[in-house]
């Protein structure tokens, strides 16, 4: 379930499905998308498809997560300073962390964050602060951001992330109800002036308000 060959299918489709970084590519080769799932999901790691994670959440299939990833390293956007919202299993986390100088994740339920926590420590990966937090107001106290990634998905996009934007930063949002639409927001200089571009259908859980302990 987690051998080679079973990588390199899910790589295939991924080429197939119109990723082309190679950086991203060899990063999702390389990440082991079975230890983000419990051991009873873990054979279906590597498939398509997005897989509950508990708490109602999911862990976002494979092409999802590479395609936001590719969107944010081809933006040219500096990523020394990138929040993320909606830490969930550790995945997406863990795939971006090596294109980042410092990456701040936030998470609304706690037990995902201590499950997430142990994942990125087994992992080795050094440059995640992690926060408890409601994902609608960012994280101020980090910012300005280069980018921000949401992997969870608002009615419409919050004006804290917006203005939590450095100049000239990007924010990757999922954003709508039963009909989402993934959107790149990117911020015109030091203006209080953003940019939208629609990019495809997708479809995330929803951005929700408060903490769960």
């Amino acid at each position: 379930m987690t051998s080679e060959r079973t990588r390199e299918r899910m790589i295939q489709r991924l080429i197939d499905q119109g990723i082309v970084n190679v950086q991203v590519l060899e990063r999702m080769r390389q990440t082991p998308r079975h230890l983000f799932l419990d051991e009873a999901l873990a054979h279906r790691a590597y498939e398509d498809t997005a897989l509950p994670i508990g708490h109602g959440q999911t862990l976002s299939q494979p092409y999802i997560v590479a395609r936001m990833t590719e969107i944010l390293l081809m933006s040219g956007a500096n990523l020394d300073r990138v929040l993320e919202i909606g830490t969930g299993s550790g995945y997406q986390t863990c795939v971006l962390a090596p294109f980042v100088k410092s990456l701040f994740s936030a998470e609304r339920i706690r037990p995902l964050q201590e499950k997430a926590r142990s994942r990125l420590r087994q992992l080795a990966i050094r440059n995640v602060q992690l926060k408890l937090a409601d994902g609608t107001f960012g994280w101020p106290e980090k910012g300005p951001y280069n980018a921000i990634l949401s992997a969870a998905a608002p009615n419409k996009i919050p004006y804290e992330l917006k203005q939590q934007l450095a100049p000239d930063g990007v924010l990757i949002i999922p954003v709508g109800d039963v009909d989402q639409t993934l959107v790149k927001v990117v911020r015109i200089g030091d203006s209080d002036e953003f940019e939208e571009t629609n990019i495809e259908p997708v479809k995330f859980v929803p951005l929700l308000a408060g903490v769960v302990r």
